[in-house]
């Protein structure tokens, strides 16, 4: 019997999340199996059978996401893209990947799919692209800022869970419209994210949260009881702040914190902490592959954001999986503002669907892709003049995993 693939319905969630649990090698819990249902779209899940027997499947988010120039935007949080164990290598990735973009095509539904990569090999294959960076960051505790440094006179303080997080829901709302690669979240998604139960906490403490009138931070403990003190680990869950001085505050309470010796987080490419410090390489930072975006229609997608300058180019795109890309588009910027046509022209500039993904948020520059033979330049200056206009004030940022 062939495979075959369908539309998930509202009683295939706890089906569809023991799955996910098989294909990420994980245990199931059938106790906690449906603490997925608030997050779980039906009508947006696909399922790949072979006869009765649930393989494969993938699901999308309907989230708002932050654009350079424009605040949040509708985009298509693609999630759950999973393959039962002893069934790969039969096309299973594929159905799911076609039905997801040309379902979002078919029914003009959002312009742009993103998504976290298990695997960095993966998705490039479907019209991805490497957009994103995050930081892995260490710093020791009591770390020192330089001088200049004000951290205000407000008070930082800590909060009960149930009082923290009206606040914090609120806080997050003010901050995310300003940072590009930031999502939108419901209540469904804020106790997903900050679940709390003993399984969750993997041997560390449960969560603190701490508040600032502009900003917030959530963390937990381990606690590592050595000979000449205490060395405990502090995990920052998240960290917003509306402002610098609100940044610099929350960093320096967190440095403070009583019987710490190193502060640990995952955190922006550009985080300004570094430059907060006397000694700027007690920062230790690794960086890795965050966000993958995917272009579902080039015209759309493009005149979606807002660009640091203008430009006009005419773009060879190549895109095998949705042809409907394929082909010369002239994008004309003014003002910031984009208008992206079919034309015959000859094109500026040739490259896959894939490099647009890249550069789409601002965090890949178009020229570091031509350096690297995924750009290729047509006529001379195309490829700087596109790649500024790319760039955002800060390097993007998705402060979760989806």
């Amino acid at each position: 019997m062939g495979l075959t693939i369908r539309t998930l319905v509202p009683d295939d969630s706890a089906r569809f999340q023991r799955l996910v649990n098989a294909a990420f090698l994980s245990d199931v819990d059938e106790e906690h199996v449906g603490r997925w249902h608030g997050l779980f779209e039906a009508e947006r899940h696909h399922g790949v059978f072979d006869g009765d027997e649930l393989i494969g499947g993938g699901g999308i988010q309907s989230r708002e996401m932050t654009l350079p120039g424009v605040g949040p935007q509708a985009v298509a949080a693609v999630t759950s893209v999973v393959v039962r164990p002893g069934h790969r290598r039969r096309g299973v990735l594929n159905m799911v990947m076609r039905a997801q973009l040309h379902g979002l095509h078919e029914q003009a539904r959002e312009p742009l799919a993103a998504l976290w990569a298990s695997e960095a090999a993966i998705y490039g294959r479907y019209g991805y692209g490497y957009a994103v960076d995050f930081l892995r960051l260490s710093v020791p505790a009591r770390a020192e800022f330089l001088p200049h440094v004000s951290v205000g006179d407000e008070r930082v303080r800590e909060a009960p869970r149930q009082q923290a997080m009206p606040v914090i829901k609120e806080l997050y709302e003010r901050v995310r419209p300003h940072r590009t690669g930031w999502l939108s979240r419901d209540d469904a998604m804020w106790e997903y994210r900050l679940r709390d139960e003993e399984r969750d906490r993997h041997g560390r403490s449960a969560y603190r949260y701490v508040l600032h009138p502009r900003g917030y931070a959530v963390y937990r403990v381990t606690q590592d009881w050595q000979e000449r003190g205490p060395r405990h680990q502090l995990y920052v869950r998240e960290l917003a702040a509306e402002d610098a001085v609100a940044f610099a505050a929350l960093y320096r309470y967190l440095l403070d914190v009583d019987l710490v010796g190193e502060l640990q987080l995952f955190t922006a490419a550009d985080d300004p902490v570094v430059h907060l410090l006397a000694d700027s390489r007690l920062a230790l930072r690794s960086r890795a592959d965050s966000l993958w975006v995917r272009l579902v229609d080039v015209d759309r997608a493009l005149a979606l954001r807002r660009y640091q300058s203008d430009v006009d180019v005419v773009l060879e795109v190549s895109d095998e999986l949705c042809p409907w890309n394929a082909g010369t588009w002239r994008m004309t910027v003014k003002g910031g503002e984009a208008v992206v046509r079919r034309t015959s022209d000859a094109p500026d500039l040739a490259m896959d669907v894939r490099a647009l993904g890249a550069a789409y948020l601002g965090g890949t520059r178009l020229t570091v892709l031509g350096a690297a033979q995924a750009v290729h330049e047509r006529s001379a200056g195309a490829l700087a003049a596109l790649s500024h206009a790319f760039l955002g004030d800060r390097e993007p940022h998705c402060p979760e995993v989806f």
